[in-house]
């Protein structure tokens, strides 16, 4: 995958609301009524509805801003400190004293949810607020790489402000994206594209989606009826399908799903975020697909990093050799990341000259012990000095390359310095790995680590032996 390191200007526009979680166990019922006795132990809220597009944003590096319409209540003030938390501004959240601010209440017990009940307004905003909400776009709308609709049909996009919305924005040259509500797509007319579901698609265009024939009929309605440039479909499991000029389908890479709780939204944000990056649409979904797949093996509305994503990218071996290769840098950063996600680091190190069996071998032994194997590889001049001025045969980029290719090997870092403590150090491995030799030997980094293991090599397989036989012109046995 290629870096994604801009930070576009992305806004949001859409519906507010709090996700409030009551949770608890229960061991009896009520003897008032045949109802559960809820026993609430912790109760928690997190950002909702277009609020969860905003999170995703954030979580990705982009640079955000929202405008949305809420009440003046205790619930209103609970959202804008929710939103100070990730540091967007609450400048352009326009207040109407009798609506009531969005809040949904879910009792979970035993990790089953009991009920769930709403407090909000959903009636369509007032006229005042429309034209407060215009005006906010028309001041700053050239800053914008792109504006996300998140309509959860609570009242703030109405038809005609979505509609004047989508017209100033391409007028500016700024891409609308559109996760729709009803079956009513007309007011998104003239949007870049819409996110509807499988089974939103089929309600908006009264089409049966049972096929790829149907998926094509029911992308080319919504590219015609709406005028999109691109027609969107996303099919869960299935992956995503687009329709520009011709049918694209791609697939998810979900492995294992815990919670599909706002995949949606993390499929919009990171479709703006890459177009942002300058990606074009099929990349972009591409990434939106990876993304997807991090925060579905999630629990709960969730969102992706990119460092996530990147990995996430490299255990399904879909990226190449190079962006396995890193930089001090980057590593602390990464090492850093895995060590908040409880992941167990394994580190090893080594000149690896000419990779034989016995090297994959003991490479595959050593990821055994963890999570993430990190190997340092010898630069050319640190070679040097422990072989002598005959070697390396390879140079340092070819070494790092070839051990980077390995299915055993996650990331790969090249070190100038005699020995790797600087490194170990910045990566603080749980498990530091050296071969059988070092018995009884002192090993560098060892006082870092959390264990040292120690690998037999294989027999007869060395670089210097593979060295020998060559000048001697020796057959392999």
């Amino acid at each position: 995958m290629i870096k994604l390191d801009k930070n576009p200007n992305i806004l949001v526009i859409g519906d507010l609301m709090i996700d409030h979680y009551l949770w608890g166990s229960c061991d009896r019922i009520s003897p008032e009524a045949p109802v559960q006795v809820v026993n609430v132990k912790k109760e928690s809220a997190v950002l909702g509805g277009a609020g969860n597009v905003l999170n995703n944003l954030v979580t990705l590096g982009t640079n955000v801003d929202v405008i949305s319409v809420i009440g003046n209540d205790s619930v209103a003030n609970e959202l804008k400190n929710l939103l100070n938390k990730i540091e967007i501004s609450t400048s352009n959240l326009i207040i109407e004293q009798d609506r009531k601010t969005s809040k949904k209440s879910r009792l979970i017990a035993s990790q089953q949810q009991v009920l769930r009940y709403d407090m909000e307004s959903i009636d369509d905003i007032k006229e005042e607020s429309l034209n407060k909400i215009l005006n906010a776009l028309k001041s700053t709308i050239k800053k914008y790489n792109s504006i996300i609709l998140s309509d959860y049909g609570k009242g703030v996009l109405t038809t005609e402000l979505t509609r004047q919305i989508i017209k100033i924005a391409n007028e500016n040259l700024v891409k609308v994206l559109v996760d729709p509500k009803g079956k009513d797509y007309s007011k998104y007319k003239g949007a870049f594209t819409l996110t509807p579901n499988k089974k939103e698609a089929i309600e908006a265009t009264n089409i049966n989606i049972k096929d790829e024939d149907s998926l094509v009929k029911a992308l080319k309605n919504l590219k015609e009826k709406c005028d999109l440039e691109v027609s969107l479909i996303t099919l869960s499991e299935n992956g995503i399908a687009i329709f520009d000029n011709e049918l694209t389908i791609k697939p998810t890479f979900a492995r294992e799903v815990y919670d599909v709780t706002g995949a949606g939204d993390t499929v919009i944000a990171s479709i703006a975020f890459a177009l942002g990056n300058d990606l074009n649409i099929k990349d972009s979904i591409y990434f939106a697909n990876l993304a997807a797949g991090v925060v579905v093996g999630k629990i709960g509305s969730a969102t992706a990093t990119l460092d996530e994503i990147y990995e996430y990218e490299s255990s399904l071996h879909k990226s190449n050799s190079t962006s396995h290769i890193k930089t001090f840098d980057e590593i602390t950063k990464l090492s850093k990341k895995f060590h908040e996600m409880g992941k167990k680091i394994v580190f090893t190190n080594g000149c690896f000259d000419i990779l034989h069996a016995g090297h994959a071998k003991y490479l595959e032994v050593a990821k055994s012990f963890g999570d993430i194997l990190i190997v340092g590889v010898n630069a050319d001049s640190s070679v040097k000095k422990l072989k002598g001025p005959t070697r390396p045969i390879n140079n340092q980029d070819d070494r790092a390359y070839i051990l980077a290719s390995l299915e055993s090997v996650d990331y790969v870092v090249i070190f100038e310095e005699e020995t790797p403590y600087e490194l170990i150090e910045l990566i603080k491995p749980h498990t530091l790995v050296k071969g059988g030799d070092y018995e009884g030997k002192d090993i560098v980094g060892q006082d870092i680590a959390n264990e040292l293991k120690l690998v037999q090599f294989v027999e007869g397989k060395s670089t210097t032996n593979t060295i020998k036989r060559i000048q001697n012109n020796e057959a392999i046995n």
